[in-house]
């Protein structure tokens, strides 16, 4: 098995529990935060959103600069329905796939940086970037993302066994 088959099963299933976490966000409560120095519920399912989309660059080239202007023309989507959050995370999780499942161990093995003007951020191979850049900080997120959905009344799927609302 490659590591390719092996990230692209993790991101599937993973991403699957996602989505369905992402299609109970409600809009009413889009701009509902915990805490002020917290991301609004709409903001924080569009940053999920926006982080499947990760996985493009970093096979695209062999760093990216976040202080590039060319960089700092992408302008993040906002949330602005649930559909259309779900419809661009359906988008950006196949672009995701496609970019992981077409790279080679040797790619994969290969380094990539992430950088902010001559600052690096990081620098670790691209196999530890999707396990740990993309799919564990979208689980982080995940996470959060729970939680404001159980403190707005909204019922969890199971994510990793039952929750108190579905129980299978």
């Amino acid at each position: 098995m490659t590591l390719a088959e092996i990230l692209t099963g993790e991101l599937d299933h993973e991403m699957a529990t996602t989505r369905k976490l992402l299609e109970r966000v409600p809009e009413k409560a889009a701009g509902w935060k915990p805490h002020p120095k917290s991301m609004s519920m709409g903001e924080l399912a569009q940053h999920i959103v926006n982080m499947v989309r990760y996985a493009e660059p970093t096979f695209a080239a062999d760093h990216l600069d976040f202080a590039d202007p060319g960089t700092a023309k992408y302008n993040s989507p906002r949330f602005e329905t649930t559909a259309k959050l779900v419809e661009m995370f359906d988008r950006n999780l196949g672009i995701a796939r496609n970019a992981i499942s077409g790279a080679s161990d040797e790619t994969l093995r290969g380094h990539w940086s992430l950088t902010a003007g001559p600052r690096k951020v990081f620098t670790m191979p691209r196999v530890a970037v999707v396990r740990g850049f993309i799919i564990s900080h979208i689980i982080h997120h995940r996470g959060q993302l729970s939680v404001y959905l159980r403190m707005n009344d909204v019922p969890l799927p199971p994510i990793y066994g039952p929750t108190a609302d579905e129980m299978t």
